[in-house]
């Protein structure tokens, strides 16, 4: 599951990124926004057990990225905007599309967190 929230003043995007806590070992969020680094954004536990890791990326931009658990086992997202051979493609919000609405393969911003 990935949450988008509104673009800051500055233009940046804040996207969380959660795994189930079903799976075990570390995960990481890897793509071309980061060089495809496994060390980058580990993602972390939260109370419940699920993984997650925040990323904040600019309005407007795209990205391709995959999640990697432990044993090198690669994990695309299923509320991806997109999918291509290099794994998940999610498309950034900008301001005008938000609206008060999730973006396309995000989910809706609750009052309850999860960490």
């Amino acid at each position: 599951m990935i949450r988008q929230d509104k673009p800051t003043d500055d233009g940046l995007v804040q996207l969380t990124f959660t795994m189930p806590a079903d799976i075990p070992g570390p995960i990481s969020v890897v793509g071309d926004f980061n060089q495809w680094d496994p060390y980058a954004h580990p993602m972390t536990r939260t109370q419940q057990g699920a993984h997650t890791a925040v990323i904040e990326l600019p309005q407007g931009s795209s990205i391709c990225f995959r999640y990697l658990a432990e044993g090198g086992v690669w994990m695309d997202e299923p509320d991806a905007d997109e999918r291509d051979e290099r794994g998940s493609i999610l498309h950034v919000a900008t301001a005008a599309a938000h609206n008060g609405k999730p973006a396309r393969g995000a989910t809706a911003k609750t009052s309850a967190t999860t960490a």
